[in-house]
């Protein structure tokens, strides 16, 4: 299958300045040798805790930030160190959902012109033309053309999303990075969008980079799920092996704090102790190490290599490769 997203060994740090001079005195690893391939209308989940980097991983993949190592791949095409000028008929092929529908909506634009505004830029159109297709968005997310002259602030939280779903959409792209697409939203609104999301992905063949802290929407929604501990992707693979075969200690204490609708049925708890590490100053070894239940010494001095346990399985565990 066509690989849309390739990313290889990316990482992003970001200088920590101190004194009169403002003399770069450390780093915080956000993001450290993290990769994995998203294939065409395929969904990679990409989950962690709040501060593991997957917001980074999304950004830096849309080329919002500059990456400090690796490589990015999109479509077969190198991206990692095009200028803006050159990068800038690429970014058609590549858009954000962002986490909150409100503050990512211009509040002074209506509903028209936030959708209307990529085909602006990008498309020889004429006004016309604009307005159709704007139209025709609008009605395939679930929208209706009466809509169109609202201001953001006149619609619910679920109809800004679609907004922004819309104005994704509006460019044809070939990836779309979904940052916590329906965290802000109720659960009943949630699945609506979910749902659409998985519709749209049907239609048009979409690739999706899904960033999630809920692991129920993510094995709802996706194909394959990469958790992300302390700036590594700790383990990949598809949603069936993951949720029910972890092989990471981390994500099976993850999986374990999922709550399950059903009282009679019990499930063994994981209960992590201490905070997560600075990523100015990580643990050496394995970053999971000083919270991991079954640590040993060799945890402490080396550090794990993400590596194939089982066929498409990889993990990055010493005591279970």
């Amino acid at each position: 299958m066509r690989v849309i997203l390739s990313v290889n060994n990316l990482r992003k740090h970001y200088p920590v300045r101190q004194g009169v001079f403002s003399k770069v005195s450390a780093h915080v690893r956000a993001v450290d040798d993290v990769s994995f391939e998203i294939a065409e209308s395929e969904t990679l989940g990409l989950v962690g805790e709040s501060g593991c980097g997957k917001t980074t991983v999304g950004k830096t993949v849309l080329r919002l930030q500059k990456p400090t190592a690796g490589t990015i791949y999109l479509d077969g095409k190198n991206i990692t160190d095009l200028s803006n000028e050159t990068l800038r008929p690429l970014r058609s092929e590549i858009q954000m959902v962002f986490q909150d529908p409100y503050l990512s909506l211009n509040p002074r634009m209506t509903a028209e012109q936030i959708v209307s505004e990529p085909l602006e830029n990008y498309r020889q159109m004429t006004k016309a033309e604009r307005r159709e297709q704007v139209t025709e968005l609008f009605q395939r997310v679930g929208l209706s053309n009466e809509q169109l002259t609202k201001l953001p602030h006149e619609f619910s939280g679920g109809q800004r999303q679609r907004i922004g779903i819309a104005r994704a959409l509006a460019l044809q792209p070939k990836l779309i990075v979904a940052d916590e697409p329906v965290s802000a939203l109720d659960v009943s609104i949630q699945a609506q969008v979910i749902n659409l999301m998985l519709d749209l992905q049907q239609e048009f063949g979409l690739a999706y980079l899904f960033i999630s802290h809920d692991l129920a929407v993510v094995e709802h929604v996706c194909h394959r799920v990469a958790v992300m501990y302390l700036g590594k992707i700790v383990e990949i693979t598809d949603k069936l092996s993951l949720f029910s075969t972890p092989i990471h200690p981390y994500t099976e204490s993850l999986l374990a704090a999922v709550p399950i609708p059903d009282p009679t049925v019990t499930r063994k708890r994981i209960v992590l102790e201490g905070d997560v590490p600075s990523p100015l100053n990580p643990p050496t070894g394995c970053r999971f190490h000083t919270r991991c239940p079954y640590a040993e010494e060799q945890c402490k001095r080396e550090e794990p290599q993400l590596t194939e346990v089982r066929p498409g399985h990889f993990s990055a565990c010493h005591l279970r490769s």
